[in-house]
């Protein structure tokens, strides 16, 4: 699900949404219902659907984080994946995820008060993603996700404005693939924890790519922007993969990167 915060937001005002070469910049500001309008108005329709759902929290004070999964864990959710990206108030609007000891903080409590599986989703505007990972891993998490946009920028050159109205904004789409395949790779032999790979994924191949560098879950966001049916067709690809390379089980792919001596 997209981004739950304790209460409704609207998000940011537009322009929040601009292509990029190789993908597109977003700064929407996180708008959604709030998390008890999430639970009463949408998840029953969700669970009418033969399908897991994982719950992507935001919040400003780690508090905020905790009330969220206690909430989420009561209501039944599959999982909840714990958003670091966010500023902590308390720390001078410095992101969550970009200190390890604010990760390990947040995901800690996160884990203390719910019931069902959490999942780190990390930033990779940092200098060590492993770090970030293993305070994860520490904190208890039971998976991490990564990554999460590339903050990044346009500007119009006739008016020499910013074309997004908040001025920088997440990057995603294929131009971030090869920084996230690293950092999935990176993680996935730092951690003993699943790891789910997203960033950029487009096609069979690149959700190949990302399993043998250790991802066993994929994300596909913005290619569903260009293409509804991406992840089916992704799907698809791989199973004919691995019926023409004589894999019986997608899993044993699973960080199995030959690596270059």
């Amino acid at each position: 699900m997209k981004g739950l915060t304790v209460s409704e937001r609207l998000g940011n005002p537009p322009p929040r949404v601009a292509e990029t070469p190789m993908g597109m910049l977003n700064s929407v500001g996180l708008q959604n219902p709030g998390v008890d309008a999430f639970i009463k108005d949408e998840l029953p329709y969700l669970r009418m659907f033969d399908t897991v759902i994982i719950a992507n929290i935001s919040g400003n004070t780690v508090e905020e984080y905790v009330a969220m999964a206690a909430k989420l864990s009561d209501a039944g959710v599959d999982i909840i994946e714990v958003n670091v990206s966010c500023p902590n108030v308390k720390e001078g609007g410095m992101q969550f995820g970009v200190n390890a000891e604010n990760v390990f903080a947040v995901t800690k409590a996160v884990r203390d008060s719910s019931a069902v599986p959490v999942m780190t989703k990390l930033s990779p505007n940092v200098t060590s993603i492993t770090d970030m990972a293993r305070a994860a891993e520490d904190a208890g998490a039971d998976a991490i996700s990564l990554i999460n946009t590339v903050l990044g920028m346009r500007i119009d050159v006739e008016s020499r404005k910013p074309i997004l109205h908040n001025n920088v904004g997440g990057l995603s789409g294929p131009a971030i693939f090869p920084i996230a395949l690293r950092m999935v790779w990176q993680v996935a032999t730092a951690v003993n924890i699943p790891v789910l790979g997203m960033g950029g994924v487009t096609k069979g191949e690149d959700a190949i790519e990302m399993m043998l560098a250790g991802a066993g879950l994929i994300g596909v966001g913005t290619a569903c922007f260009i293409d509804p049916y991406a992840p089916m067709k992704i799907v698809d690809w791989m199973a004919e993969y691995c019926e023409r390379n004589g894999i019986d089980d997608i899993n044993d792919i699973i960080g199995k990167v030959a690596l270059n001596v």
